[in-house]
């Protein structure tokens, strides 16, 4: 009796445990889930925010919130279509990886150029803006070169799949429409000739038609089995035939 007790109380532990296991995953996944929404919609605001203020703010303030902007779009973007792609293609974790150092500038510089849009300096800003510039355009011209070339890569295995696949589809295709090679007419072939005569026949056949005068060619005429006796000379000491008696 003890020992289902216990059976019964270890049983009872471990759905406990399963449970609160079960509830901390749930937690986990809904905290993230929240985490994410809120980070979209801030960026969603700061965005639309900084695309008001380079519209509206002219002069260096406008240009400050322009280069976020367009900072944050590239590299944005290219975070986006490197995860995307990584799942499919192992190759692209070191651009991955390269994309996490050039990320470190890039924030450098969005921080930077946050804390200027609050300076009141306008000559100083104006001082700072080239190489701003020149900073943003290097950390967006190397993020777009690494989305580019991993769109263009996915886009070179989906055309050579396409390729493939198109070649297997036609095969195919010519394989479910076997009739029409079914149809087409058998070629013409030679008449057979008859089969041969056995050994004694062909004897037997040659030696009938070596004995057909019909057989031999035309030019030779056909000669008699036994030559016929020429006339006798006759001479003078020779008596005349006597005649025989009729009676």
């Amino acid at each position: 009796m003890e020992a289902v007790i216990a059976i019964f109380a270890l049983l009872f532990v471990l759905f406990l445990a399963a449970g609160a296991y079960a509830t901390v995953k749930v937690v986990g996944a809904a905290k993230r889930g929240v985490d994410r929404t809120i980070t979209q919609a801030r960026r969603t605001v700061e965005d639309h925010t900084l695309r008001a203020k380079s519209f509206a703010q002219p002069g260096p303030a406008g240009e400050i919130a322009q280069l976020r902007l367009r900072l944050r779009t590239s590299m944005r973007a290219t975070q986006e279509a490197l995860q995307a792609g990584v799942a499919e293609d192992e190759s692209l974790k070191e651009s991955l990886a390269l994309f996490a150092r050039l990320s470190g500038h890039g924030r450098e510089l969005d921080d930077e150029l946050k804390r200027l849009e609050s300076e009141p300096d306008r000559a100083t800003l104006a001082e700072r803006l080239p190489s701003l510039r020149e900073r943003t355009g290097r950390i967006t011209s190397s993020a777009d070169s690494l989305r580019w070339a991993a769109r263009d890569r996915a886009h070179r295995f989906a055309d050579d799949d396409l390729d493939t696949l198109h070649a297997q589809i036609d095969v195919e295709a010519g394989a479910l429409r076997h009739w029409t090679t079914a149809d087409d007419p058998a070629p013409a072939q030679a008449p057979s000739s008859w089969p041969e005569a056995p050994a004694a026949d062909r004897a037997s056949g040659g030696q009938a038609r070596s004995e057909t005068p019909a057989a031999r060619p035309a030019e030779t005429p056909a000669r008699p089995a036994i030559t016929p006796p020429g006339p006798r000379p006759s001479y003078p000491w020779q008596k005349k035939p006597r005649p025989e008696s009729t009676t």
